[in-house]
């Protein structure tokens, strides 16, 4: 790994587990190289209480109200022309605490790893309000507006192709760093025997079926009892919402869980994921080597995400419940096809990684004075 040497600010937002996975991750291969980093929510800095105003209405209407978050996704978040709504109010009752704490802790490069600190660094570079480079990780694979402003020095995305079209969108850098998970999800965990005993006898392929941090998801039961009707052991991952795990258990008490910490282990004693968010998960369990299949998705940008990982080679998408049962029979079962399906997945690993943020250490950018 090249060096990278300097004060790196990394924003990151309580949404869930994922946008947290991603910054400790960027922090320990920059803190690898010799760099120094300092990680911040960027709902902290917003005006009391806004914060976790906004975290709780997310995680509600994502739970409980979809329907909600779709119109919500489909007139803030959804790429298109015209006129449309943004998040720039929000970003900037972000401002002055930003720009306090870049005065006191003086980055050498600032990295939003979550859309509203995406737009709060855009529109403080374009004005030359924030006079250090700026450069967003985008976590999804569906790259939605918010993630996108042209005053941001550069994009690093999860593949070339997605790469290509912020860069085109924008008319800004844009580099391909590949999925930024932990090493201890590449490649089986030592800890799987131990959740193969756990999960029990090896008479059916054990399947996970997961809702997130948050327990979120439509019909999780359904899901599971399809999963064991086509003879398979679903294992249903509850996240936080204890409520889930509750109901989860009552339809097969040994195989509801929750918030796991071991779960590199739990992937590597399974033979698929069902997913429904397109999110950090799915990321896991490709780089473990776990075929993904997207079923039931929350709306928005885990519908779109999943759709493009589909479209990507990386997962199957099935639409119904048909096409799930299909996709675990061919995807669980050794052969040519679970083989290819997990090489094209772990290709997302490799990429640029950090080295963009090296470079910009060293190169002023297009708001820097030359």
């Amino acid at each position: 790994m090249n060096a990278v040497q300097g004060r790196f600010l990394i924003l990151s937002a309580g949404m869930g587990s994922g946008h947290h996975a991603v910054a400790d991750e960027l922090a320990r291969r920059l803190e690898s190289g010799g760099g120094l980093t300092r990680t911040v929510d960027v709902l902290d800095l917003l005006p009391p209480g806004v914060g976790r105003g906004l975290s709780t209405f997310y995680r509600t209407v994502i739970c409980h109200a979809p329907a909600v978050y779709a119109g919500l996704y489909a007139a803030f978040f959804r790429t298109g022309d015209g006129p449309r709504p943004g998040s720039a109010p929000l970003a900037a009752l972000a401002e002055p605490r930003f720009l306090d704490l870049v005065a006191r802790l003086r980055p050498d490069v600032v990295v939003p790893v979550f859309h509203l600190a995406a737009q709060l660094t855009g529109r403080l570079r374009a004005r030359g309000a924030l006079t250090v480079p700026s450069a967003v990780v985008v976590t999804d694979f569906a790259v939605h507006r918010q993630w996108l402003h042209p005053g941001n020095d550069t994009h690093l995305c999860l593949t070339p192709q997605l790469a290509r079209e912020v860069g085109t969108a924008l008319d800004r850098p844009a580099v391909a760093s590949g999925a930024l998970v932990a090493p201890r999800f590449h490649g089986p965990a030592p800890t799987a025997r131990d959740w193969r005993r756990r999960l029990g006898p090896a008479d059916r392929p054990s399947v996970l079926i997961s809702t997130g941090a948050w327990g979120a998801g439509a019909d999780v039961a359904g899901t599971a009892r399809l999963v064991a009707s086509a003879g398979y052991r679903p294992v249903v991952l509850c996240g936080r919402n204890t409520r889930l795990l509750r109901e989860a258990a009552r339809e097969a008490p040994e195989h509801a869980v929750g918030w796991v910490d071991d779960m590199p282990g739990l992937l590597s004693a399974s033979h698929a994921l069902v997913d429904n968010a397109a999110g950090q998960t799915a990321l896991e369990a490709m780089a473990v080597g776990v075929p993904v299949v997207s079923y039931r998705t929350i709306p928005g940008h885990g519908r779109e995400g999943a759709r493009r990982m589909a479209a990507d080679g990386l997962t199957d998408h099935a639409p119904d419940a048909a096409a799930l049962t299909r996709s675990l029979d061919v995807l669980t079962r050794p052969g040519p096809a679970r083989e290819q399906r997990i090489k094209t997945a772990r290709a997302l690993l490799t990429g640029e990684g950090v080295r963009p943020l090296e470079a910009l250490l060293r190169t002023p950018g297009p708001h820097d004075p030359a």
